[in-house]
């Protein structure tokens, strides 16, 4: 008796459009969900189709701008402290003693805003004393790292966040400030900045 023979590359072409069309006809089942198989059993036996809508919903009305929300949202400044300051002064704003100083209950951060603007776009090295204890370390710059905005909304929270009740920081005094000291390379020390009115 006399057998063709088959290729193998034509069993696999045969095999292959085999498997692609189970699958698509597998894809195209429905699947029950628990609910449904248990009220399954209390459908007649025809099939019942669903109703076709035939209207349109009603478009839903835009929300109407609040006048007390402002039209554009800036940086939230927990957000911003979480991603750049609580690797150092933690997330509690109590610092590692010895180490970095608390910004809590800090006379610094609750101080002149012209001061703790400057040492965060400059960064802060030397002796610094902090709730009578001294700390010599080295803040980085976040002044190239942070626009305007950023580093007002992360000021405004370490100045209102863990008892601290200093006033909020503006990002029009930022951008002042910003530009007033833009010839500056090098951090601030603490001398410095006793003599910035």
């Amino acid at each position: 008796m006399y057998r063709p023979v088959e290729s193998r590359s034509f069993r696999r072409a045969t095999l292959l459009a085999f498997g692609l069309v189970s699958v698509a006809s597998a894809a195209t089942l429905r699947s029950f969900s628990t609910a449904e198989a248990r009220s399954a059993t209390d459908v007649p036996p025809q099939v019942k189709k669903p109703a076709r809508k035939t209207a349109k919903p009603a478009a839903k009305p835009a929300p109407k701008a609040s006048a007390a929300a402002p039209a554009t949202q800036g940086p939230d400044g927990k957000v911003v402290y979480s991603t750049t300051c609580a690797a150092c002064h933690q997330a509690t704003g109590e610092g590692v003693e010895g180490t970095y100083p608390p910004l809590a209950n800090s006379e610094i951060v609750n101080g002149d805003e012209a001061k703790v603007v400057r040492i965060v776009l400059h960064g802060l090295t030397g002796p610094v004393e902090v709730a009578g204890e001294t700390y010599s370390g080295m803040m980085p710059p976040w002044g190239g790292v942070l626009k305007d905005p950023e580093l007002a909304a992360v000021l405004t929270y370490v100045r209102s966040a863990w008892g601290n009740k200093a006033a909020p920081i503006t990002v029009s005094k930022v951008a002042a400030i910003r530009a007033a000291t833009s010839s500056r390379t090098t951090p601030w020390t603490a001398a410095e900045l006793a003599t910035v009115k």
